[in-house]
């Protein structure tokens, strides 16, 4: 059974106020970089992106991780990996690190520990879009854009493509 949460509007919204946030709380945007973390968090960051560019006129450099091999979970089957892409060199940068849903923080550790294979950022910040609770590790976003409580046996999924931007919560079976 789905549940809608948020539709487009309401999305539109917190997702602008995330980047308020992200820009009040950043006064060194030249050297930002934004970083999504493949699955969800690719179109969030693009969205992060493209409004600091509209707002700002400071075009972030842009890259994703996939951090299926950092991950700690034990019956994960690492296949389908796709790679990561930082075109830049993140030492000394801040880092906006994004992803659409958070719940263990066990994907977020995951990214962390890729990203700090590839240097030394300045600062990593934690921007979701959605704060579901339950969390297994000491990870705290930054910016949130809405806390959505979820038991163990929902899951919540973002549609943030195009105009059909949704937020659902879907009771597994």
């Amino acid at each position: 059974m789905k549940t809608v949460v948020l539709t487009n509007d309401t999305i539109d919204s917190i997702i602008e106020g995330i980047i308020d946030g992200i820009i009040r709380s950043i006064p060194d945007l030249d050297n930002t970089v934004i970083v999504g973390i493949k699955g969800g968090g690719v179109l969030f960051a693009n969205l992060i992106h493209k409004g600091i560019k509209n707002l700002r006129n400071i075009d972030c450099q842009l890259g994703y991780v996939d951090m299926t091999l950092y991950r700690d979970d034990p019956f994960m089957v690492k296949k389908n990996i796709k790679s990561t892409e930082l075109p830049f060199d993140i030492t000394d940068k801040n880092i906006i690190l994004a992803d659409d849903v958070i719940y263990s923080g066990r994907t977020i550790r995951a990214a962390i520990d890729e990203l700090l294979d590839f240097g030394r950022p300045k600062s990593i910040k934690l921007a979701v879009l959605i704060d579901r609770g339950g969390r297994e590790l000491p990870i705290c976003p930054d910016f949130t854009g809405r806390k959505v409580r979820a038991s163990e046996n929902e899951e919540i999924e973002v549609t943030l493509s195009g105009k059909n931007k949704t937020v659902e919560k879907i009771l597994k079976k």
